[in-house]
């Protein structure tokens, strides 16, 4: 049974309505209506009840941007060490706190539902989402392999909920300025787009050890912001990786060896986009990018926790260090994002970063540690063969339930037969 916070939050909950559907999607049976279809007659959702999994570092950015959305309103969050969840409750004023993640997705007064749990278990839980009603944003990834991923989308198409990926980097003030250049043509025809991608420090060993390796738990962000800023589907991809810092990963096996590496992704009309990423940066958190078009270019600078310079006879420049913490770094694009899904569900809206967006930039990620681990060009279209190939009687019969493979072909743009 959920906790209830002494003193939580009692104002009476703000009943959404929108005005029913008259023509929409199939519902899985038994799956709760999601919420613009519960509606009688209003055409806009004034209040939007969020239940968040996950109480760890992620969860609590995203409880505190959760907390300053007009639309949002936190009913109840959940940790296996329901200790966390209860603190997590009292400071962001959450009435209902519970160890158990099922007591989120089926609480009556939850709309919407925030996974910020080990990845492992995200594809479980945007299922149990979906066959409950609810609509998801996700922490990336989806879940850890081809299939799971596409169950797990397939799961909210049918019930006809929204699922978000959250790609965060893509709603940055800095990176958002680079796309509309883009679009709007400032910079003429895209020629080249460069990426860098620094850490301040390298992760723990523990850390590193079964987490996919740089390309899906690092680069996945640079390889899906390439996509993002290109606006078009890749084609194929040359990428090579090294360890340059911790020498005591080198024992890991395959991308998870390697601590730094460089990418390079080939785009309709031979476009190229090319990613430096590494697990050290001596002087701070870096990231950057430059895009070079037909009529000009645009840079973004590393980002600073301020703008104040100092000069001395020794010295000119920043006066402090850049940032040393993504989730400082990306605090206001963490809120961008989360505006951005509680727009999309209030007015029953587009979700901005979906959860096939997430499945490229999986199969972007894959693509490139095949490559490094083969040192060649890799089309995508390869991945969905070559992943089958790692397990061909547990991926056959995945493809036989679920129809992943055909979908997967049809996203690198292969024909689905």
């Amino acid at each position: 049974t959920p906790g209830r916070r002494p003193g939580g939050n009692c104002r009476p909950r703000m009943l959404v309505s929108i005005a029913l559907a008259l023509a929409g999607p199939a519902y899985a049976p038994g799956a709760r209506l999601p919420l613009q279809a519960r509606g009688t007659s209003a055409v806009s959702m004034k209040e939007i009840g969020v239940g968040v999994i996950g109480a760890g570092r992620i969860g609590l950015v995203h409880l505190e941007a959760l907390s300053g959305c007009p639309e949002a309103r936190p009913v109840i969050i959940s940790n296996p060490t329901v200790s966390k969840a209860e603190a997590a409750a009292k400071n962001f004023n959450v009435p209902h706190f519970t160890g158990d993640a099922n007591e989120v997705i089926n609480h009556p007064e939850v709309d919407a539902v925030w996974i910020c749990s080990p990845s492992q278990y995200h594809a479980d839980q945007i299922k149990a989402c979906a066959a409950a009603g609810k609509h998801v944003f996700c922490e990336k990834p989806i879940a850890t392999d081809l299939p799971e991923t596409i169950e797990a989308i397939d799961a909210c198409n049918a019930a006809g909920v929204k699922l978000m990926t959250a790609l965060q980097r893509r709603f940055d003030p800095n990176f958002a300025r680079v796309k509309t250049a883009i679009d709007k043509g400032e910079v003429g025809n895209t020629i080249t787009i460069k990426l860098c991608s620094r850490d301040p420090a390298p992760p723990p060993f523990e850390y590193v050890k079964g987490g996919g390796g740089i390309f899906k738990d690092m680069a996945v962000h640079d390889l899906d912001m390439t996509r993002f800023l290109m606006g078009e589907e890749p084609i194929e991809i040359l990428a090579t990786g090294s360890c340059q810092i911790d020498p005591a990963i080198k024992q890991l096996e395959g991308p998870e060896a390697y601590d730094t590496a460089t990418i390079m992704v080939k785009y309709p009309g031979d476009k190229i986009a090319v990613i430096d990423v590494c697990r050290q940066s001596s002087y701070g958190y870096d990231q950057r990018a430059e895009v070079h078009g037909t009529k000009g270019m645009i840079v973004t600078d590393n980002m600073y926790p301020n703008t104040a310079r100092i000069y001395k006879e020794h010295f000119t420049g920043n006066a402090d260090m850049p940032y040393d913490f993504f989730m400082n770094r990306y605090k206001e694009a963490y809120v961008r994002e989360t505006v951005a899904f509680c727009e999309a569900l209030a007015k029953d809206g587009k979700v901005p970063c979906t959860g096939e967006d997430g499945l490229m930039a999986l199969i972007m990620s894959i693509a490139a540690g095949k490559s490094a681990m083969e040192n060649r060009w890799v089309r995508f279209s390869e991945i969905p063969e070559a992943v089958i190939a790692t397990d061909r009687t547990k991926y056959t019969a995945a493809s036989n339930a679920y129809g992943w493979l055909a979908k997967a072909r049809k996203l690198v743009g292969m024909s689905p037969a």
